[in-house]
């Protein structure tokens, strides 16, 4: 049995390929879970393209303004064959309702503490203020090949595994 948590699309897989070092959310994680392996759930919700095309664009151009605490890098490709997928009306290109990748959870640090690792103009990856008090890094990342199915829940709860 292994705890996992629920995270909506595209921010798990962002997770998984390493373009997302932290979770945020609007409380620290347990102190039992830190230094422990987590599994990161994808979400039910589908991917809301409006959220997908600001990060696309926020990544893409870092003058407009703001941009999401990820590494560019690597969370741009991905993005990018989403909004192509997405303009095609191909199905959609990550999974939903499935354990992406396993991560250990690192010592917790201050949503403001996270974005100054990424410059001035960083900031919060979600238009949910409220979940960018808490950045919980997400180290030594497994991607699981193929993706598990799974039922999610809110807040950490127990996975038995594939």
């Amino acid at each position: 049995m292994m705890k996992a948590l629920t995270i909506w699309q595209p921010w798990a897989t962002l997770i998984a390929i390493g373009a997302k070092p932290y979770e945020f959310r609007g409380w620290k994680p347990p102190g039992w879970l830190i230094g422990k392996r987590l599994a990161i759930h994808a979400a039910a919700r589908p991917m809301k393209f409006p959220e997908i095309y600001d990060l696309h664009a926020r990544l893409s151009n870092p003058s407009r303004g703001e941009t999401p605490c990820l590494h560019a890098a690597i969370a741009l490709p991905l993005l990018t064959r989403i909004l192509e997928a997405e303009k095609r009306a191909l199905p959609s290109l990550l999974p939903l309702s499935h354990v992406v990748c396993t991560v250990i959870v690192g010592d917790p640090k201050r949503g403001d503490a996270c974005a100054a690792e990424f410059g001035d103009a960083a900031g919060n990856d979600s238009d949910r203020d409220d979940t960018f008090n808490w950045g919980w890094p997400m180290l030594e990342v497994d991607e699981l090949a193929p993706p598990a199915p799974a039922c999610g829940a809110q807040g950490v709860w127990n996975w038995s595994g594939p």
